[in-house]
């Protein structure tokens, strides 16, 4: 006999097209195995459309954390903590959650133990990618209702077309991200310096002489009292695809924080040309996208997890807050480092929040020669 939906409450305050809808999803994911209680808590949640896909991604859940634990080798403890640090919730240890994937993860997990990688080695990586990966995973979710979405469609033909392409992109996700981490990991092992001090006493790389970037959208705050939050979200992911297509030599793109961006690069040459583009390319965008001010320091920084800090990071972030818009702002020894090609006027000395001492800065802008000769 099969399950009253209507009796277990899930059909409740929908009518006519929209309750039988509603119907025909819940037969149609109840005939694909999924439990009356997944039911009830993905409706509870809101999120029953992405039940058949989530199944789909992370297979039937068989175990709890705690015989995942046990089948892998590794403790229980030891998987809620790269769970918290992936940023996702932590179940109860005896909740039937986990299924054959999350024990695949587990025995990777004991396998790194065994190559020699210490449990908060791991967590301190699984902290960083788990941060980029949250955001891959809701780029990609968009992705996917752009692909599917389509006037008309019942939520039980969208929640098949949801979980058909889930499925027609995941074997294609793994090779992805094994591709993008080969390129990484590249280029760090082609800039990356290791002192003769370090070599000695086989400690980590310490600090680096590298310039500092934040390029912050002026009157986003305020932008976001006047329009809606989806077009404050593409201006914001505007400012991401500006950012990169923008990158050239040594800069990098090390974050994002909502109006904000942060590079850094061992080359302040090639720091301080990034940074004009970037200010002439959101000129470009027109009226309808907020202009750049962008600050630049130099000095000694370190790279940990991910993320940069130190004196000039904090420098860089302090003067982009006080840069006039579409300006680029820099201290004293960018503007000695900057090589030719471009002319600079003072702006003073001037106090930063947390910084001791007042900072000499300057205003970077081209050559008029070559400012005639991009424009051609």
């Amino acid at each position: 006999m099969g399950i009253d939906f209507a009796a277990e409450g899930l059909l409740e305050g929908l009518e006519g097209e929209e309750r039988a809808a509603r119907l025909e999803l819940l037969r149609q994911l109840s005939a694909e195995g999924i439990s009356l209680e997944e039911l009830r808590a993905a409706t509870h949640d809101g999120r029953l459309l992405f039940v058949g896909a989530e199944r789909m991604v992370s297979g039937i859940p068989r175990y709890s954390t705690r015989q995942i634990a046990e089948r892998a080798g590794v403790s229980a403890d030891f998987i809620m903590a790269l769970r918290r640090a992936n940023g996702l919730p932590v179940p109860d240890g005896d909740a039937i959650v986990c299924s054959e994937a999350d024990l695949d993860a587990a025995v990777l997990a004991r396998r790194f133990l065994e190559a020699g990688v210490s449990e908060e080695q791991q967590l301190a990586v699984v902290r960083v990618l788990g941060r980029g990966l949250a955001q891959a995973a809701e780029v990609m979710r968009a992705t996917v209702l752009e692909l599917v979405l389509e006037p008309g469609a019942s939520e039980a033909e969208l929640a098949r077309r949801i979980a058909e392409r889930i499925d027609d992109f995941m074997p294609m996700i793994g090779p992805m991200l094994e591709q993008m981490a080969r390129l990484h990991l590249r280029h760090m092992v082609r800039t990356e310096a290791i002192s003769a001090a370090e070599r000695a006493d086989g400690t980590l790389p310490g600090a680096r002489d590298v310039t500092v970037a934040f390029a912050d959208l002026v009157g986003f705050t305020r932008l976001g009292e006047e329009v809606e939050a989806a077009e404050l979200g593409r201006v914001a992911q505007q400012l991401v695809r500006l950012t990169v297509d923008n990158l050239r030599g040594e800069v990098r793109l090390v974050k994002t924080i909502g109006d904000a961006a942060m590079l850094v690069s061992p080359d302040t040459a090639s720091m301080l040309a990034v940074a004009l583009d970037l200010v002439d390319a959101a000129d470009a965008e027109g009226r309808d996208f907020p202009q750049l001010r962008i600050g630049l320091a130099s000095g000694a920084a370190l790279s940990r997890a991910g993320d940069w800090y130190g004196r000039p990071v904090n420098i860089a972030s302090r003067i982009t807050t006080i840069a006039r818009p579409g300006s680029v702002l820099a201290t004293r020894e960018v503007r000695d480092a900057g090589g030719s090609g471009y002319r600079w006027s003072s702006a003073g000395a001037r106090s930063l929040k947390g910084v001791d001492g007042p900072v000499r800065l300057y205003r970077a802008r081209r050559l008029m020669g070559d400012q005639d000769a991009r424009a051609a």
